[in-house]
């Protein structure tokens, strides 16, 4: 790897991703923000409207909640380097994975029993922002003079509605292809073809011969033999990871906007576009490769996931998130390797992604939990966590740290940072209220179309005017 160029590449990030997204941030807010909706949760400490006085002098614990378990020890690292700065305030990390973790944090708050501080992520933070179970802490953030120019530029303003902040920034992330390097060089397929690989809707292109190549039936036939049984195949060149829901982040989104095709009109966008043919004949291509049999049942993908198939041994490829570089490499018995998307009829294109802490508005500790958010954010924790290589942190210095990491155990993940770098490679994750409704008007119309039980553009415009009508 050529380690001047890539730290080059790198340090064009925060030009890059500001040019990106400064035209996908909220307009400016106005000079005097709605009122809160009422708190649906049972009765919490009133919310602070200006920064907190020193945190008390007797012992305290902050319970931090997260899902992600790969990053619990690079956080409770960062939480005793916070506790030896701060003898009286103690962090008690709770992880559960992902869907629990969001049960307990919405039960939480219900019952008055959520963490003081939690990971939050932009499909859940308007929910909880719209229902006053959030902490505004645009007013501590002043007063304490805390510096949100040193986040890579734009992350920052995810975190802003109606002139009120609800996160401090922890890391971003963009999708690319992660491969089994055995069964390429078995297959005599070189990894280079990954830096201008084509795909379309039609044929797939060069991706989809790709993917051809490296599925094999029981007698070793693959793909492109007309002699390839696809009812009885050993080995998919291809694993989806499903429908997902109506955002797709490691599935079909990636193919969608590359097509042509769009969610919304941005940030706190009113209407979707989920009726648009360019999403209908991306999703026929999509589940059409389980037809082929180049990509596993939809059966065996809801049972098992893309993600045991790939470690298993069980297929070639995988669209997967950078959050899972670490997963990947230590769970396979096989050299993975991460190359770039493919580049469809509208370019190559990555979901962008950045996630935050945000303070429930039910704390009982404040102080201590805007003292331990602020910490968790700052350029101290992030290149902790940085130096861990689990995720690639908001802050330069950490993005930095995280890339020697993955050099140092000789991996080249420039897939990722190339997408992110590219001034047209990336979309934002969609930020929108009734996320949550949208999610379950989306979720079995997806997994309908992969079943193989809904034809796509019946199924989707149907959908459409349902997700439409929440914003009416």
């Amino acid at each position: 790897m050529n380690v001047k160029k890539h730290l080059s590449v790198v340090a064009t990030l925060l030009v890059v991703m500001g040019v990106l997204l400064s035209a996908c941030t909220p307009a400016a807010a106005p000079t005097t923000a709605p009122v809160a909706a009422k708190p649906t949760s049972a009765p919490v400490a009133a919310q602070p409207t200006t920064a907190p006085a020193q945190p008390s002098a007797e012992a305290v614990t902050i319970r931090y909640g997260l899902w992600d378990s790969a990053q619990q020890p690079a956080y409770e690292s960062c939480a005793k380097a916070f506790t030896a700065k701060n003898p009286n305030i103690n962090v008690k990390i709770e992880q559960s994975g992902w869907d629990d973790y969001w049960t307990s944090i919405q039960t939480g708050f219900v019952s008055g029993n959520a963490p003081d501080v939690f990971t939050d992520h932009l499909a859940k933070y308007p929910e909880f922002a719209n229902k006053g179970q959030l902490v505004d802490i645009q007013p501590l953030i002043d007063q304490d003079k805390v510096d949100t120019s040193i986040y890579l530029k734009g992350l920052a303003d995810l975190w802003v509605k109606d002139g009120k902040r609800y996160g401090l920034p922890k890391d971003w992330d963009t999708i690319a292809v992660f491969y089994n390097a055995d069964m390429f060089k078995k297959a005599g397929v070189d990894p280079a073809v990954m830096k201008d690989w084509t795909w379309n809707p039609k044929d797939g292109g060069t991706f989809e011969q790709t993917i051809a190549k490296l599925t094999l039936d029981k007698n070793g036939k693959n793909g492109l033999d007309p002699a390839f049984d696809k009812n009885n195949v050993v080995q998919y060149g291809f694993l989806h990871e499903g429908g997902g829901s109506g955002v797709g982040q490691t599935q079909w989104s990636s193919y969608a906007v590359s097509n042509g095709w769009k969610v919304n009109d941005g940030p706190w966008a009113t209407k979707y576009y989920y009726d648009n043919p360019k999403l209908a004949e991306t999703m026929d291509w999509y589940a059409g490769l389980i037809k082929k049999g180049y990509a596993e049942k939809q059966e065996d993908q809801s049972s098992l996931g893309a993600a045991t198939l790939f470690q298993s041994g069980k297929g070639a490829m995988v669209t997967e998130g950078s959050w899972n570089i670490n997963n990947f490499v230590q769970n396979s018995k096989f050299p993975v390797g991460f190359g770039l998307l493919p580049v469809g009829p509208a370019g190559r294109k990555s979901m962008f992604n950045g996630l935050a802490d945000s303070i429930w508005v039910g704390t009982q500790h404040p102080k201590e939990a805007w003292e331990w958010m602020k910490f968790a954010a700052s350029a101290e924790c992030e290149n902790i966590v940085g130096d861990t290589g689990v995720v690639f942190p908001a802050i330069q210095s950490g993005v930095d740290k995280s890339l020697a990491n993955h050099k140092a155990a000789g991996l080249d993940v420039t897939a990722f940072t190339q997408e992110a770098t590219d001034p047209n490679g990336t979309f934002l994750f969609p930020i929108a209220d009734h996320a949550s409704e949208v999610d379950n008007i989306m979720k079995p119309t997806m997994d309908s179309i992969m079943l193989g039980k809904s034809d796509a553009a019946t199924a989707l415009k149907a959908a459409n005017d349902q997700v439409n009508a929440l914003f009416k």
